[in-house]
């Protein structure tokens, strides 16, 4: 069956006893004789009325509401109702206003009753009568049509219900006239699903819902549950009687921890006004644009009175200022959706399809997104399809055996993180993980997700040891099933949200991770380049006197920087577990220490790949990351963090309005070393391209503590040279040393180009220079 439905905009939130009825107001004047209650004669098998009562029948719909039966060879229309707690129950003929009591079959509270002279079904409502002597007037839940069509049932099986979270879930919709909530539910395994709150007082057994089709789905409609109403599936497996409460796996509003209901809401009546950024997203998102992340974990970044979260709405309008002054362009939110734990950092997700209700309500998270579009900042989420915790509400042992992961512990379980592996083989574990990265870029206008932990899907032996993986049907150690599902992932992304991007956190040399799959690769945008990462801060952790044996490592990443399509990410993972926070990695003295930090940064923007800084990193934040406190702002009272900020900043705004920085970001024609071979003195140069030879920029590094005059350096064009910015100008908390103004290239060949110049090397410093003018090539 199927009907037309439309949203409600119903926003009331229910007490307890209201829940139990739709109306409150007595019906005693109405009421039938008590000589007009029939006898009790049930038409239904005494095992079926049992099940009921129970708590155990899975098709409550062939049972409930209306039918059409033969009783004593006649035939006749029978109504029947489950209310455990409800003294008698009368059906109300809605178009007739006539009243029909009905009998109770069974002590339990089930009822019955026929209607001869009726062949089809009518609308009727239940007038109940209370423990209290009054009359309650209620929808009976099981007279409604099914709202699945049997295609969408097809479809979920298949793994191509790619939108089902349109349907999946609770919904707040009409069907036939009548406002209330559509729930649906994957559970193949369940004896019973029933829906639990305190509309029927958590009793199991009232709102049981139907299964659909072999395939698992259950569903069912409850009449007049407004928005705001607190639920959970009840469900009682087939294996052994296991049962247990979940939070609805496609909820989209889940009560503050610790509690764990989900909430019935509308994510449908939010009015976007961002429709400048999302016709342009494209454009401003192509590689050849520049790419500046700000990493943010939204709980710890700024925090309010007495030590309180802030709510989406206060973080938009605080953060949006804050990230546009210093020259990002995104954001980057570590895990918002909904999880259990703080000290996951997002990480361990229980509630896929929500964002997480520490800051507000999905629609203040909409306004979150909305305004950093309207403003020019995008935003991507950090997304994890890799893994799922064990909590009992969550998605494992979802229907009492292993639903979403794999049973064997060899493949369904993270050791190092003490969680559980997705089964990407199952078409309907895959389809939701699908279903859930369309509907962030789709419902929340998110402009990108990177995704977690690729590393740890691609491999069946990652972090494991012999004989504690299952290889693949090959005899190999690659998932081919995970394989498969991030390439149709990057593949449907592109597909349903043109112009959003995919990053691949990825730490292997798994090769084509950002090429096409028409190709071969897993279809990402970037990759995080972790290798760039590691090495540059091995390196820059050295004492300045033991770096010209380890030059190496400063330069390796130029043999692959062009095999992907990279982001440069100084992380939330590089400032946590004892690793120090970016500044206190850097070694010598406090002024050192700055002096390290502000020549990586430096390094950073020219290297090619686009860029991403966690969130504390920018002004020099002394501890380590914690999420259970706020960034220490008040470190910017301190002249050196203001130095550093303002270098970031001034940095950062460069990185924008610079051509050679980004425009050929991705190939050989962007780069070119103009000398990495002095590891004596730890020094390198190399310069940036553009299409417009002219925009070009020359980057010379210093990396050790002594100033050097007149080092000559090799100019790739003639012409007269400004130094565009320098790490150790006094207005960043440097010594100073800088150049002339203006810098004349000299037609003396060096360092295999054709003009040269001397210059100043500040310590720990590096500049950069940008032609003025130029008369040859």
């Amino acid at each position: 069956m199927g009907s037309q439905t439309d949203h409600t905009d119903s926003t009331a939130q229910p007490e307890p006893s209201a829940a139990l009825a739709e109306t409150s107001a007595p019906l005693s004047a109405n009421a039938p004789d008590a000589a007009e209650r029939a006898q009790p004669v049930a038409t239904l098998a005494a095992a079926e009325i049992e099940a009921v009562v129970g708590g155990y029948h899975g098709a409550p719909y062939d049972v409930l509401g209306p039918h059409n039966i033969v009783f004593d060879g006649e035939a006749m229309l029978a109504v029947r109702v489950f209310r455990p707690l409800d003294a008698g129950v009368d059906v109300l003929d809605v178009e007739r206003g006539k009243r029909t009591p009905m009998q109770q079959v069974h002590a339990g509270g089930f009822f019955e009753a026929l209607f001869p002279t009726r062949d089809t079904p009518f609308v009727y409502r239940l007038i109940l009568m209370g423990g209290d002597g009054a009359e309650y007037e209620l929808e009976d839940p099981y007279r409604f049509p099914f709202i699945l069509s049997e295609f969408d049932l097809y479809l979920h099986g298949e793994g191509n219900f790619i939108e089902g979270y349109e349907k999946m879930g609770a919904h707040l919709t009409t069907v036939d006239g009548v406002n209330g909530v559509h729930f649906a539910v994957w559970a193949p395994n369940a004896q019973r699903v029933g829906v639990v709150g305190p509309f029927n007082a958590w009793d199991n057994r009232v709102n049981v819902m139907q299964r659909r089709s072999d395939g698992g789905v259950w569903e069912t409609f409850i009449p007049s549950l407004p928005q705001g109403t607190h639920y959970k599936y009840a469900i009682r497996s087939r294996a052994l009687g296991y049962e247990v409460d979940k939070a609805d796996p496609y909820g989209a509003y889940f009560e503050v921890r610790p509690t764990t209901d989900s909430r019935v809401w509308d994510i449908t009546t939010y009015t976007w006004n961002d429709q400048a950024w999302m016709e342009n997203r494209a454009a401003h998102q192509s590689v050849n644009k520049p790419l500046n992340i700000y990493e943010v974990h939204l709980g710890s970044w700024r925090r309010g009175e007495g030590d309180s979260f802030l709510n989406y709405r206060d973080l938009a309008h605080q953060m949006v200022d804050y990230v546009r002054e210093m020259g990002y362009t995104h954001i980057e939110l570590l895990p918002i959706t909904e999880h259990p734990f703080d000290g996951s950092w997002g990480y361990q997700v229980t509630g896929y399809f929500a964002p997480t209700s520490r800051f507000g309500s999905p629609d203040d998270f909409m306004y979150f997104v909305d305004y950093c579009h309207q403003h020019g900042i995008g935003i991507l989420l950090d997304w994890v399809p890799a893994h799922f915790p064990r909590d009992a509400h969550g998605l494992a042992f979802f229907d009492g055996t292993h639903l979403y992961e794999h049973s064997d512990p060899r493949q369904g379980e993270h050791r190092d993180w003490g969680t559980k592996i997705f089964n990407f083989g199952r078409n309907e574990v895959s389809n939701f993980l699908l279903s859930n990265a369309v509907f962030w870029l789709k419902q929340y206008h998110l402009d990108g997700l990177r995704v977690d932990a690729v590393a740890s899907m691609l491999y069946l032996d990652y972090s494991r040891e012999p004989g504690e993986w299952v290889p693949n049907k090959y005899g190999g150690r690659e998932n081919l099933e995970a394989i498969d599902f991030l390439r149709r992932f990057n593949e449907l992304v592109h597909e349903y949200a043109p112009g959003a991007i995919t990053v691949a956190e990825e730490s292997t040399s798994w090769p084509m991770v950002t090429r096409p799959t028409y190709m071969g690769g897993l279809g990402f945008d970037y990759k995080w380049n972790m290798g760039w990462m590691h090495d540059t801060l091995s390196y820059m952790q050295k004492d300045p006197v033991f770096r010209r044996y380890h030059q190496n490592e400063i330069t390796f990443s130029l043999i692959y920087a062009f095999h992907e399509n990279f982001i440069l990410p100084f992380s939330h993972d590089e400032v946590v577990h004892l690793k120090k926070s970016m500044l206190d990695k850097m070694p010598g003295d406090v002024w050192q220490k700055y002096a390290n930090l502000r020549a990586l940064y430096a390094y950073m923007i020219g290297h090619p790949g686009k860029k991403l800084l966690f969130m504390g990193s920018e002004f020099g934040q002394w501890s380590e990351w914690s999420e259970a406190r706020s960034l220490d702002w008040h470190l910017l009272q301190w002249e050196d963090h203001q130095h550093l900020q303002r270098f970031v900043r001034d940095l950062n705004h460069l990185y924008l309005h610079e051509k050679a920085l980004f425009e050929i970001d991705t190939s050989w024609e962007g780069f070119q070393w103009i000398d990495f071979t002095d590891a004596e003195q730890s020094v390198l140069s190399f310069q940036r391209r553009a299409k417009e030879p002219s925009e070009m920029l020359v980057f010379v590094c210093n990396l050790t503590p002594v100033v050097r005059e007149s080092y000559r350096v090799g100019l790739p064009i003639d012409g007269v040279y400004q130094e565009v910015i320098n790490s150790d100008w006094e207005i960043y908390g440097g010594s100073g040393v800088a150049n002339p103004n203006l810098i004349s290239a000299e037609a003396l060949p060096w360092q295999n180009c054709r003009f040269s110049a001397p210059v100043r090397l500040p310590p720990l410093g590096v500049f950069i220079l940008k032609p003025a003018s130029s008369t040859s090539e």
